[in-house]
């Protein structure tokens, strides 16, 4: 740490009998400024525990020369210390591509395992690291690989798990199981066989956690076996009851070492344009069904303005009662159009007179058979 104290802030200070807690280190100075700088444990450095703090602290004093009997100087002491938090969050969310992970143990000597994400099923093209973070969409087949490198040449790979977290935190409560107890949990997920022993590759479709996620990290346990021992983990397989598993004295393995790759992050698909299918096409013309198809062909128009298209909001499209828009032939609709409202009008004109001379006719039988009657009836009486 360094320290620098400004000169004109102490008025009458003699800089050159100033010192830290251990007298051999010195101080320097300027025309304006007097500094010191020493490690955290040099030059009588203390650590002091302040609960969530980490402080280191040190101080300037004046001093005394053994053969000075008196002093006309200001006595100085400045103190000055360093803290920091015993714990921070650091965030993965940029971080670089990793992939090489190198163990050591007694029996397999050393080690290691690379985790990446390929191109294709063929398991042969790696994603470069310089395109991490992997931009993925939703429902995309990601193609993943795990690959052993020993001294020990009879060895075998053997995945017991693998999960999905929102962060590169294995230990994250929010996770997704891939595998578990070498089981395959994820109905979209599939192994590939190989002929290498030390490999394993996998597949699975891309999914999201719900919220406000949208990357996505794969951790792996995975463990070295002897590939001729069959009492290994490796041997064994999947496990449908874990807790009866035994790590038998006669099987050559290492422990599980978790391995981590990604992150996958989710692109963002843009909304469609607003459309019309077929089912809504057929549906306005069941409205017009005494037109014929040859006769009469409807167009949709899109009329979404600017600013919708500009916010991506698709535009309801809702059928006319009668066609916006005639194709081409809109002088022969016209006709037809004015020839069925004539007929119609002809029909409704002929039944009115119909009944108008019914009625007449009606009114004159009934008017003579009145009269008829009252002149039978005047002869009758002899008037």
């Amino acid at each position: 740490m360094t320290v620098v104290l400004e000169k004109d802030s102490m008025p009458g200070i003699d800089e050159n009998f100033l010192q830290l807690r251990d007298a051999s280190c010195s101080l320097s100075s300027n025309s304006t400024h007097i500094m010191g700088s020493m490690s955290f444990s040099t030059c009588g450095t203390k650590i002091e525990d302040k609960g969530d703090f980490i402080a280191f602290t040190n101080e300037i004093n004046s001093f005394v020369l053994p053969s000075e009997v008196i002093v006309r100087r200001k006595t100085v002491k400045i103190g000055f210390s360093c803290q920091f938090p015993k714990t921070i969050s650091i965030s993965s969310y940029f971080s670089l591509h990793k992939s090489d992970y190198i163990f050591t143990e007694s029996g397999f000597g050393s080690f290691g395992y690379t985790f990446e994400i390929f191109r294709d099923g063929g398991f042969s093209k790696k994603v470069p690291a310089k395109a991490y973070p992997v931009e993925v969409k939703l429902l995309q087949i990601i193609y993943m690989g795990i690959q052993a490198q020993s001294e020990l040449p009879d060895v075998k790979v053997f995945v017991e798990s693998c999960k999905a977290t929102p962060d590169d935190d294995p230990d994250n409560s929010l996770s997704y199981s891939l595998i578990e107890n070498g089981c395959i949990k994820d109905e979209t997920l599939k192994v590939y066989a190989s002929s290498d022993p030390t490999s394993f590759n996998f597949e699975v479709q891309a999914f999201k956690f719900t919220g406000n996620y949208d990357q996505v990290y794969i951790t792996c346990s995975v463990i070295l076996c002897e590939s001729s021992s069959p009492f290994s983990r490796c041997a064994q397989g999947c496990l449908k009851e874990p807790s009866r598993r035994r790590r038998s004295t006669l099987s050559k393995e290492t422990v599980g070492h978790s391995i981590t790759q990604g992150p996958l992050r989710f692109v963002r698909q843009a909304v469609p344009e607003a459309a019309v299918d077929e089912d809504e096409v057929m549906m306005m013309n069941s409205g017009t069904s005494d037109m014929k198809n040859d006769d009469v062909h409807l167009m949709i128009k899109n009329n979404t303005s600017d600013e919708m298209m500009r916010s991506n909001t698709s535009a309801k499209v809702v059928p006319p009662s009668l066609p916006t828009e005639i194709h081409p032939n809109e002088e022969g609709w016209k006709i037809k159009d004015l020839l069925n409202t004539n007929v119609s009008t002809i029909f409704f004109a002929t039944a009115f007179l119909v009944s108008l001379v019914v009625m007449a006719v009606l009114i004159r039988h009934f008017s003579k058979k009145r009269k008829a009657e009252d002149r039978k009836s005047l002869i009758s009486s002899g008037w």
